[in-house]
């Protein structure tokens, strides 16, 4: 599909991403933070603004606008998005198609959470698993694996690394050495909820959650916020915004199909194929690939999940994203720079935030602005966003 014009990112902020019930402030005080920063990186006014794309999972309907009241009153649409963990880049993308599109030259994109404490369920607003969303996905797991006690997103995606294993040779002490690696990397970021580092053994020897995932290879409930300024390119040449402009390159939304069901493996039903799909359509709108990417921050809800998206982006062979983040392909020194920022894993996930988190910090990399985490000469940085029900969203970025 063509688009109307390109879009860019001009400005990004995003607050530390907290532990729940850390700090008492509401998800109105964390968009008023991360919203407030994102102008001030572009050097925009909030009353330049024509749209607001904003995503939540927790809070209530129209919490969008009590956020970004908190800005300004400017009687600008307002949209409520929820796409489970996927909410921050459906944000982004919703912002991106106004502006492609030529609907309006200025949106901000903004993603928020406020958590309660303790293990995710089934995801967000699932209910009873026989009217959640995701009951088809539990279903598939039930069917191959029973239904144990732990805490339903951990088992799904335990499941998932345990026919993996079986599958491809995986090993736990490869799963733990994405965990391992995340937390290192998030020792240099002081918005990651978490900074403690962590040697392989370490990891393995945490309280198991769901075999053979340990508490350090599970990505925390979090609050937090992140907000993105998505202009167009005749805004930014009417601001002088070039040296701040990240250009949008390609982005894709993909959602379940038949292969994520059919085959009755966890794998494919937590998304990997969805995974695929979008990275293919995103390289195609582009006309990058992965060969072209210096730093990706990718959706580690869970340690297997970094290696599952690992293959569905191309980085290795099905099979061999094990021994893909065991080479160090994937840490500073190796081919890619894989979760600058800690991941979902150490820097923390709240639902509504985590993707456009992500962008924050692409657009640091990219800009050279990422201090002790910069990427030496990145120019080019992959986004993954991914949510169970399910969507996932990849987007590529890319500084001229």
């Amino acid at each position: 599909m063509q688009h109307a014009g390109k879009s860019y990112i001009v400005g990004v902020g995003m607050t530390k991403f907290e532990k729940p019930e850390t700090r008492d402030w509401q998800y109105w005080d964390m968009a008023r933070e991360a919203g407030t920063a994102a102008l001030a990186d572009a050097g925009v006014r909030y009353e330049q603004v024509e749209q607001a794309a904003v995503g939540h999972c927790f809070q209530a309907s129209t919490a969008g606008q009590r956020a970004v009241y908190e800005l300004g009153l400017t009687g600008l649409p307002v949209y409520n998005l929820n796409n489970n963990c996927a909410t921050g880049a459906t944000a982004l993308m919703t912002a991106r198609q106004f502006v492609e599109g030529g609907v309006a030259d200025c949106v901000l994109a903004l993603g928020f959470e406020k958590m309660n404490r303790g293990s995710l369920g089934g995801g967000s607003g699932a209910g009873d698993f026989a009217t959640s969303p995701v009951a088809r996905h539990y279903g598939i797991m039930a069917a191959a694996h029973g239904f144990e006690a732990s805490p339903p997103t951990a088992q799904i995606f335990g499941n998932a690394a345990r026919e993996h294993m079986e599958r491809y040779g995986t090993t736990e002490a490869q799963l733990a050495a994405v965990a391992a690696k995340n937390h290192l990397h998030s020792s240099r970021n002081p918005r990651a909820q978490f900074q403690d580092v962590y040697t392989v053994d370490e990891v393995l020897a945490a309280k198991t959650v769901h075999r053979p995932l340990t508490r350090l290879q599970c990505s925390p409930t979090s609050d937090g916020a992140a907000a993105a300024l998505v202009v167009s390119a005749r805004f930014v040449a009417a601001h002088g915004l070039e040296d701040r402009a990240v250009e949008i390159a390609g982005q894709a939304m993909t959602t379940d199909t038949g292969e994520s069901f059919a085959s009755g493996s966890c794998v494919d039903a937590v998304g990997r194929p969805m995974s695929r799909e979008a990275a293919r359509q995103a390289y195609e709108r582009s006309g990058l690939g992965i060969e072209d990417v210096d730093v990706v921050e990718l959706h580690d809800c869970f340690s297997i999940n970094e290696l599952l998206t690992y293959e569905a982006l191309g980085m290795c062979e099905e099979g061999a994203s094990g021994k893909l983040v065991e080479s160090g392909a994937t840490t500073y020194g190796g081919r890619w720079v894989v979760n600058p920022s800690g991941g979902l894993i150490s820097k923390g996930h709240p639902l509504g935030a985590t993707g456009l988190a992500q962008a924050a910090e692409l657009v640091w990399q990219l800009r050279g602005e990422a201090a002790d985490r910069q990427v030496p000469g990145a120019r080019v940085g992959l986004a993954h966003n991914i949510g169970l029900g399910g969507a996932a969203v990849v987007t590529l970025l890319r500084r001229s």
